[in-house]
């Protein structure tokens, strides 16, 4: 066994931990990019666009992200390319965000009356112009709330990207539990990490939630 003080143990689940943010904002960033491109075609009107969009939200909502982890990481090297554990865990991740943000956002936008569409046709505008100039506007208030709310649980989901080696706080609590035989203290560090990372954005989700309604309200 080896000897670790309580504060190589915090030193170390620090790092994992800073490792498991910067994952989470390359995760969320690119996904909400890819997640818009995809939303803007789950929207159209031309089903060679939307039947496609329709079919990549479903895989990525209707299958575990372990699995989809496995099929980046095997998949790439079946195919002769080496990828790294922090590529296959962004790239993922990447994808399984961009799915549920383009159909949390895909709700904002139907949740819209039609007449705001038709008061957009009176004015003349084109479709792309009705949505950027009076659906999008309208749909971004309703959106930041749960939007904000699923940052937590891309956190959360960099948990999973251990198993594939990723050294976020998940794996390295896992290695200082293997080396210390002190899962309770590790892993309630591991927990108390998670908290301190995911109370700020459900906070501020409520936030901006009560913001939103009481301007609403007015």
């Amino acid at each position: 066994m080896i000897e670790f003080t309580l504060w190589d143990i915090v030193r170390h689940l620090l790092l994992g931990a800073a490792w498991t943010v910067g994952l989470s904002l390359i995760a969320f960033v690119s996904g909400g990019a890819v997640g818009l491109l995809i939303l803007i075609a789950r929207i159209s009107s031309r089903p060679a666009l939307s039947r496609p969009a329709r079919a990549y939200i479903e895989f990525f909502q209707d299958t575990p992200l372990l699995m989809q982890l496995f099929l980046i990481f095997f998949g790439i090297g079946l195919l002769g390319f080496d990828i790294s554990p922090l590529a296959t865990a962004a790239l993922g991740l990447t994808l399984f965000t961009s799915a549920y943000l383009a159909e949390i956002w895909r709700g904002c936008v139907e949740s819209i009356a039609n007449g705001q569409w038709e008061a957009g046709e009176s004015l003349a505008l084109g479709r792309w112009q009705q949505l950027r100039f009076v659906i999008l506007p309208q749909a971004v208030r309703i959106a930041v709330p749960p939007t904000v709310g699923f940052s937590v649980q891309v956190v959360k989901g960099t948990a999973v990207t251990s198993i594939i080696g990723f050294m976020e706080i998940t794996k390295t609590g896992s290695m200082i539990s293997n080396a210390t035989f002190k899962p309770l203290l590790v892993y309630g560090l591991v927990a108390l990490g998670y908290f301190i990372i995911c109370y700020p954005l459900s906070a501020l989700a409520r936030q901006v939630e009560r913001r939103l309604h009481a301007a609403c309200s007015r």
